[in-house]
């Protein structure tokens, strides 16, 4: 799996002018899946980027996580994080199957949800619009086979 991690002040997503997900301070997490991931590297992701210190805490250290500051997470699904670019036109093909792909993203924000977070989300497969206020702007990149 890879994910785009951006804490952020406010996000939001749209499907057909109106607004599917949205969360106040928090991550939006891009999400890609793969084709060799399973339900075991779901589970692996979502723990990590719950414990993702990238907050700051008194002393303007990144040191606190998402439940330390009553975060809530915004996922968008993110085939193009799959993109193979070695050329001027990206190709796809490197992307998980939708029927691989969806189990393993509800499962990603399922645990998300058992941590008991707020996950919002996007529409597998929609045409969607993004906002986002970005914090700070801190951004991290996440990738399973790495």
């Amino acid at each position: 799996m890879r994910a785009v991690v951006t804490r952020v002040r406010s996000a939001s997503v749209e499907i057909d002018g109106r607004i599917n997900g949205q969360i106040g301070r928090g991550y939006l997490i891009l999400l890609g899946v793969g084709p060799g991931d399973t339900h075991e590297t779901a589970v692996k992701l979502a723990d990590k980027i719950c414990n993702l210190r990238i907050f700051e805490d008194e002393n303007e250290k990144m040191n606190l996580n998402l439940e330390q500051v009553g975060g809530s997470i915004l996922v968008v699904s993110q085939f193009t994080l799959y993109a193979d670019t070695s050329s001027r036109r990206p190709g796809f093909s490197g992307a998980a199957k939708p029927d691989l792909a969806v189990p393993l993203y509800e499962k990603f924000m399922a645990h998300c949800r058992e941590r008991g977070f707020d996950v919002q989300h996007g529409e597998f497969g929609a045409d969607m619009q993004v906002f986002s206020q970005n914090d700070g702007p801190v951004t991290i990149l996440f990738d399973t086979e790495k």
